[in-house]
């Protein structure tokens, strides 16, 4: 079964892209493209692995990411974000227990190996 990813970001070519590029390495993919609408992505599809974008629509991910990671049901799951702001503070991320941050632009080479820190690939043993 292929570990399911939810991208969350309010940019579509970047989530029309990751998408792409994970679908090709065997991920199962969600999107959404604010906020509000990741929460309910992650909870309706419970997925192995989240890519959460920082500056979104209503909700930011740093809100986004402290709601899950403050969820018993959710605080296990993997959070990586994803940003464009290479100036952010370490008490930017206080109440956002992340599991680690891409700094955008990034290379797709380095988004699947950052995944793969936290979940193995589709065609390991085990997985």
């Amino acid at each position: 079964m292929p570990k399911r990813i939810l991208i969350v970001d309010d940019e579509p070519d970047i989530l029309k892209s990751v998408k792409f590029i994970l679908e090709k390495a065997g991920y199962e993919v969600f999107t959404a493209d604010d906020g509000e609408e990741g929460v309910e992505m992650a909870k309706k599809q419970r997925p192995d692995i989240i890519l959460l974008d920082l500056r979104l629509p209503g909700k930011d991910g740093f809100e986004v990411c402290g709601e899950l990671k403050g969820d018993q049901n959710f605080r296990n799951i993997p959070i990586i974000l994803l940003t464009a702001s290479a100036g952010i503070r370490k008490k930017d991320f206080e109440g956002c227990a992340h599991d680690g941050f891409i700094l955008k632009p990034f290379q797709y080479g380095e988004l699947l190996a950052k995944i793969r820190e936290f979940i193995p690939e589709n065609n390991e043993p085990g997985a």
